[in-house]
């Protein structure tokens, strides 16, 4: 199901990774290993086989992703450079919790690079403990509580 919250132009769906890999590894390369510099063998794990994608569309193009895994984090949330700002990363993270909530999940959680702490914030993820290095990267645990739906 879309969701409604997206952007003006922006279709922002669920998927999974069998029927959206090319896209959604398209928007991920761009993000993290080119723009951010994380090294290819890092981005890529099993568990996107068996995650909740979400993904968002603008004219025909993949411009924004991320996925839920089975223990509740998220993660992998990205969106094009030239469209950060206008909410496709809060359309995207409001399915991924419309997702928590409609498989039963009571929590959920990410590990958030450290300048998008701010952007978890209002959507009442808290953050926990010190900040670390992933991927080279310095990033902090949040966690909150999932709203049924």
């Amino acid at each position: 199901m879309p969701n409604p919250t997206a952007p003006l132009g922006v279709r922002v769906c669920r998927t999974d990774w069998a029927t959206d890999e090319l896209p959604l590894s398209h928007v991920r390369r761009q993000v993290f290993c080119v723009e951010q510099g994380v090294p290819v063998e890092l981005e890529w794990d099993h568990a996107d086989a068996e995650a909740v994608h979400v993904i968002a569309w603008r004219d025909g193009e993949a411009v924004g992703t991320g996925r839920l895994l089975p223990d509740g984090k998220i993660g992998r949330m990205a969106v094009l450079p030239a469209l950060r700002g206008l909410g496709i990363g809060q359309a995207l993270l409001e399915l991924l919790l419309r997702a928590a909530a409609a498989r039963g999940d009571t929590h959920v959680y990410l590990h958030a690079q450290e300048s998008a702490v701010s952007f978890y914030e209002p959507h009442g993820f808290i953050a926990e403990g010190e900040p670390y290095r992933e991927a080279g990267i310095v990033h902090r645990t949040m966690r909150r509580a999932v709203l049924a739906v």
